[in-house]
């Protein structure tokens, strides 16, 4: 799912070089009672050292939790090497053994069919986020509250649903199943492109104006913007999905203890979507997924310590 870059005005971050200097020093303080894999056999626990990170390109969840994941492991020790490409070499690689470790895998619908194919050549590491789904959303303060409001409230929104690429899924979804379920033949379906629909988002909300926009979860702008999700009683946008970590064949028997970290590992919605926001919207760490790792993990060290990190 592709990202656009805006201006961020919500809020300002600490900067990166301080955030960089007390992450360190507390995943050094913590690594301490571990023993280290730099210049050794092994990592934390007993683990190889080295580990392969595959990264789906274009689905940002993905991308940002395998770049905090890079930083929290190269802190314990670990040499951590990655490598984005198509979800479907990610996938093949990880079965084959060129990748250890993904961390976007969307189950038990979109990637149902590289289960179907792989599933015996990987181990499933557990879910770490588990409401993955498509939505309708509108501003917070605006005054529909379902998906069934909105058709009788076009009015309030312009008569105007903005959407995005017209080969996109949600697209698809939206013109086939939602429009009709809830009578909206009524609104123009704007279809666009994901930027453009960011953009529209961007001035309604700055404007105080109502909109009401296909998106997805998880995405940054549920951080970015005062949005919230249209009720969906019909169930035409489908079940949420769960996303998964998949790891090689022989994951757990290489990695005892980093597969104890990921079995443990979960996100909330607000910590993934501001995770999301920082590395792929603010400005002063663009190209600089490291910095706003550092930066995100200075306001939520509690992460690390529920982790046993």
């Amino acid at each position: 799912m592709t990202t656009a870059r805006f201006t961020r005005t919500a809020r300002t971050r600490t900067a990166a070089t301080a955030a960089a200097v007390a992450l360190g020093l507390t995943l050094t303080a913590c690594a301490s009672e571990e023993p280290q894999g730099a210049g050794g056999d092994s990592a934390a626990g007993g683990d190889e050292t080295e580990i392969s990170i595959g990264i789906p390109s274009g689905w940002d969840e993905g991308i940002a939790v395998s770049h905090l994941w890079k930083r929290i492991l190269e802190e314990q020790g670990y040499t951590v090497e990655t490598e984005t490409a198509d979800v479907g070499v990610v996938y093949t690689g990880l079965a084959g053994g060129d990748f250890d470790v993904t961390f976007d895998v969307w189950l038990p619908y979109t990637h149902a069919s590289y289960e179907e194919k792989y599933g015996s050549q990987v181990t499933d590491l557990g879910v770490w986020y588990d409401d993955a789904k498509l939505t309708i959303a509108v501003n917070e303060d605006s005054p529909a509250q379902s998906l069934e409001d909105l058709a009788a409230m076009a009015d309030e929104y312009g008569n105007k649903l903005v959407g995005i690429e017209a080969g996109a899924g949600l697209t698809q979804i939206t013109q086939d199943e939602v429009v009709p379920t809830y009578g909206l033949e009524g609104m123009e379906y704007a279809i666009s492109s994901t930027p453009a629909m960011l953009a529209e988002l961007k001035g309604a909300t700055d404007a105080g104006e109502n909109i009401a926009v296909t998106l997805w979860r998880p995405h940054w702008a549920y951080d970015e913007f005062p949005i919230r999700d249209l009720e969906d009683p019909q169930g035409a946008l489908g079940d949420a999905e769960e996303i998964h970590i998949w790891g090689a064949a022989d994951f757990e028997e290489r990695y005892p203890q980093l597969t104890e970290w990921l079995a443990g590992f979960t996100l909330t919605d607000e910590q993934l979507f501001s995770l999301e926001n920082t590395m792929f919207n603010d400005p002063q760490y663009a190209d600089d997924p490291e910095a706003a790792v550092d930066a995100w993990l200075e306001d939520n060290q509690d992460l690390l310590e529920d982790l046993g990190i």
